[in-house]
């Protein structure tokens, strides 16, 4: 059965026993045990214990100067147990340091560490164990920064192929290139869609072909593989894994779900799997997600055709039906933070549960479906207009402008257009009455979209000059100008109930 979780890479890569044994200035020198150039050290640790057992994680070089070893050691089974321990506990080279305490290596000690198969190094006199760790820790250093640059430089390949003409193809050619393997899209009825690369002979076998697709049905969605012949390896619980790991001869496997919900997973199969893989794994499998995602789905080739058609002249109402919906609400929002971001604008739409989303210099419009009904969003402030149909957007559009800004300027989170909920005196009029007294009322004003908008502001936070400027984001001076400019041009005092009553009643309807 495949191991359901890919496991943790260690911190940094591995040192090699070989590559240690290289280093001149150390003068170790090998004297038993098998001479396996990928013997991997993942630390060292110095210890005296005769038992270094419980001390041990696995993968270690353990250093020792024989402090612990008895008189009469060599003619019983100390050297053996001993030995026996540590490969039991995982470690993988033992570095002997002769003198002060031993003239020379034990022979009943090399005699154990071949019969154990473990690596035993001598140490000499003039190295002491510190020497040796630093030469460990500063050669998984340079290991650590080559992988970490070849991490890097994979990604940066990952993310042009994206960005060409085939960005599905050129994503698995560089993945297989890089993990130098193969690299396979498996689509949700569990058929290979499109595939990379060979790499080594074990990673093309029949036995890892069948594996590696035997393991992409294991993190399918039940959902998407419902439709899947069953197998061994199908999950058998509601839920899968979104990544999984399983080793052939010859080849290490990885499959992993793509995020869009729909059945696709990345398979892959290396002839050996060095710690970096993984992660550009899991680049590569964000990438695809991405590519096979919504933006290549119905609902992103519909929102794409709606664009088209629109800057191609068609009328709202005749492309809303791509978009879903038939009513719509228009947003308009201000963040706390000076500029608006793309990241929280995309962050914003998705909350409001809408990716029609307009980032303007100063403002983020969002078009939400009207069954979606917005609530206040932290570090927010939100303007929300009537739900209206499609041919009524633009009328949405400034709705939600003037909301915004009686939002600005109260400091409430969450203003919406007529939210006060009570039928007003104006519906006790005919809407074409009152709007032809509105513009018959306003008239003087009708080629001064400023001042309009100013009085209409002006009037809502009932005659507050600086929250009025606030809203508007002018001066206060500027408000006042604007006012009086009004005031002659309608010849009639602004200070009078009744006027600004009537005036009300006329923008409401303009």
């Amino acid at each position: 059965m495949p191991d359901l979780t890919v496991p943790p890479t260690p911190p940094t890569p591995p040192v090699y026993l070989s590559a240690l044994l290289a280093r001149e200035d150390l003068g170790l020198r090998q004297i038993a045990g098998p001479s396996d150039p990928d013997t991997a050290i993942h630390w060292a640790h110095v210890s005296e214990m005769p038992d270094p057992y419980p001390y041990l994680l696995g993968g270690e070089l353990l250093l020792t100067a024989g402090v612990h070893i008895p008189e009469a050691a060599g003619s019983g089974t100390y050297f053996a147990d001993y030995v026996s321990r540590i490969v039991e506990a995982g470690g993988v080279a033992l570095g002997f340091g002769v003198a002060p305490v031993h003239d020379s290596v034990p022979r009943a000690l090399v005699a154990a560490c071949d019969d154990y198969d473990l690596p035993l190094l001598e140490v000499p006199p003039p190295t002491p164990f510190t020497r040796v760790a630093r030469a460990v820790w500063q050669l998984m250093a340079q290991a650590r920064l080559a992988e970490l640059r070849r991490v890097t430089e994979a990604q940066q390949s990952l993310a042009a192929a994206a960005s060409r003409p085939d960005p599905v193809p050129s994503v698995l050619r560089q993945l297989a290139q890089r993990v130098s393997g193969r690299a396979v899209l498996y689509g949700p009825d569990g058929t290979e869609i499109a595939a990379a690369g060979r790499g080594a002979s074990g990673v093309e076998t029949r036995e890892a072909r069948e594996a590696l697709a035997g393991l992409a049905r294991v993190v399918r969605p039940p959902a998407a593989s419902a439709s899947s012949p069953t197998s061994p390896t199908s999950p058998t619980s509601s839920t899968s894994p979104t990544s999984a790991t399983d080793t052939v001869p010859g080849a290490h496997l990885a499959a992993y779900a793509l995020g869009t919900g729909q059945g696709f997973v990345l398979g892959v199969a290396a002839p050996d799997r060095a710690p970096g893989d993984h992660t550009i794994a899991s680049v590569a499998a964000v990438l695809l997600s991405l590519l096979t995602g919504e933006h290549q789905s119905r609902t992103g080739a519909d929102r794409s055709s709606a664009l088209v058609r629109l800057l191609l002249g068609a009328p709202p109402e005749e492309v809303a039906s791509l978009l879903g919906g038939d009513r719509w609400l228009v947003v308009h929002a201000t963040p706390d933070t000076p500029v608006p971001d793309p990241v929280a604008a995309s962050a914003l739409g998705a909350a409001l549960g809408s990716a029609l989303i307009d980032l303007a210099p100063e403002v983020v419009r969002v078009l939400v479906p009207a069954h979606r009904e917005p609530a206040p969003q932290p570090g927010w402030t939100l303007g929300v207009s009537a739900a209206v149909t499609p041919e009524d957007w633009p009328a949405a559009d400034t709705q939600a402008a003037r909301a915004l800004a009686r939002a600005r300027a109260t400091r409430t989170p969450l203003v919406r257009h007529g939210s006060s909920g009570r039928a007003g005196l104006a519906e006790l009029l005919p809407h074409d009455e009152a709007e032809a007294h509105a513009r018959t009322l306003l008239a003087p004003l009708a080629a001064h979209p400023a001042l309009v908008e100013t009085l209409r502001t002006w009037l809502s936070l009932h005659g507050s000059w600086d929250r009025t400027a606030v809203a508007l984001a002018v001066h206060r001076n500027t408000v006042r100008q604007r006012i009086a400019r009004c005031a002659a041009l309608l010849e009639t005092d602004l200070d009078d109930p009744d006027v600004r009553m009537e005036l009300w009643f006329g923008l409401r309807h303009l």
